[in-house]
């Protein structure tokens, strides 16, 4: 019963992370990491199916081998943020939330930036 659990949140962290393609306030990679933790939990088929995947399977690998993170993920994922905190400027979102968004992207941001390119 839990691996099924685990399977069914690994397919919507899947549909999640194929979703955050389109949708840039969407993280895709973030969301596919934690569909290869659940995989990984619950059907070696869809782990494996994942890592392999010829375009998301190099950066799971990476960061699972390494904790590493490409160079055009870390510039990617910076302007998504300067997107991101920039329409929420022009949406004129109250200050206290712009704030609170700011400590929370610079804190990601941090981290990211300090993490081993891949």
């Amino acid at each position: 019963m839990v691996r099924v659990v685990w399977l069914i949140l690994g397919a919507i962290c899947v549909l999640a992370g194929f979703a955050g393609i389109f949708l840039p306030v969407l993280p895709t990679v973030p969301f596919l990491l934690l569909a290869a933790f659940f995989f990984g939990k619950s059907s070696q088929r869809a782990h494996n199916w994942l890592v392999s995947h010829k375009t998301f399977g190099p950066s799971i690998r990476d960061w699972q081998e390494n904790g590493a993170i490409s160079r055009k993920s870390k510039y990617l994922s910076a302007a998504s943020m300067v997107v991101v905190f920039t329409i929420s400027i022009l949406f004129k979102i109250p200050v206290y939330v712009l704030i609170i968004q700011l400590v929370t992207l610079i804190s990601v941001s941090y981290f990211i930036w300090t993490r081993p390119n891949a």
